[in-house]
């Protein structure tokens, strides 16, 4: 019973680094219809410059976090305006190539930088703590609940202000928010700044438990579209649900099945869940 509650606490903890970059995932989805491969570099950049102020200037962890999502907001913004902006109106293959092209030149920037060895952040709080006979570390504690008081944040900033509900009005129907006047280019622009956020903060909690090196953001960001397709693509509701439940399964999966196939365990529940209900488990009204 023990393993049993372990494995559910790192599976909350993994579940919710996948839902933060899911929902950035999901948002630009929302807005331009294009898949943002650009996602999973974000995440990266966002781990390697909380990493950086942290080990070379001292910054406290929590400080140096903030700082990585200013940052990457600030790379986010830059690429829609200078890359997704002036493709706005191509096909949407080439939106996709630009997003492609955007997280090659990360990774590759990544490699100059920092060099291709993988690295180790040091979390505060890497202290294991025993409560009713579960082990775990104080930074899967941390990341369990920062990830719900992010989403929490997010769902109210999306609901209760004007600038969300500008946004909510662009996910639900273009056409109808360009006829009330709200401005697409500022609201894409700060679609693109609140991904890079999500995808920051996200690294910035799982980077101590994992380790940070150029390519972490791959297999992450494939992680996100295998949630966003099973959530309901478009779906914020979904992809919530979709990557606690996706860190739930791989983490019982690695432990019960095989912990070498705990990656594939990701697409073998997309094959699932698609076979049962093609449109996923939110389904999106169409514009």
């Amino acid at each position: 019973m023990e393993l049993f509650f372990q494995q559910l606490l790192n599976g909350l903890s993994n579940g919710g680094v996948y839902s933060l970059v899911a929902l950035g995932l999901t948002m630009v989805f929302g807005i331009l219809h294009v898949p943002n491969f650009a996602q999973g570099a974000f995440y990266m950049i966002g781990a390697y410059v909380t990493l950086t102020v942290m080990t070379l200037f001292g910054v406290p962890y929590w400080i140096a976090m903030l700082l990585a999502m200013l940052v990457t907001a600030l790379l986010a913004l830059s690429s829609e305006r200078l890359i997704f902006h002036p493709l706005r109106k191509s096909p949407a293959l080439h939106q996709m190539m630009g997003a492609i092209g955007i997280l090659l030149f990360l990774v590759a920037l990544a490699q100059v930088i920092w060099g291709p060895n993988y690295q180790k952040m040091v979390s505060p709080y890497g202290e294991a703590i025993k409560i009713f006979g579960i082990t775990f570390t104080q930074q899967r504690l941390i990341v369990i609940f920062a990830t719900v008081i992010i989403m929490l944040i997010l769902h109210f900033f999306l609901t209760k202000t004007m600038i969300g509900s500008a946004i909510i009005a662009m996910a639900q129907n273009r056409e109808g928010a360009y006829l009330v006047g709200i401005n697409a280019n500022m609201v894409a622009m700060l679609t693109f700044a609140i991904s890079g956020i999500l995808a920051a903060a996200a690294a910035s909690l799982s980077s101590p438990i994992n380790l940070v090196f150029p390519g972490m953001g791959d297999l992450v960001i494939m992680k996100a579209f295998v949630i966003i397709i099973i959530g309901g693509m478009g779906s914020i509701p979904g992809a919530i649900i979709a990557g606690y439940l996706l860190g739930i399964v791989e983490s019982f999966g690695a432990t019960y099945i095989s912990g070498e196939y705990k990656d594939v365990i990701a697409f073998v529940l997309l094959v699932i869940i698609l076979t049962v209900k093609p449109t996923g488990l939110f389904v999106r009204r169409a514009n």
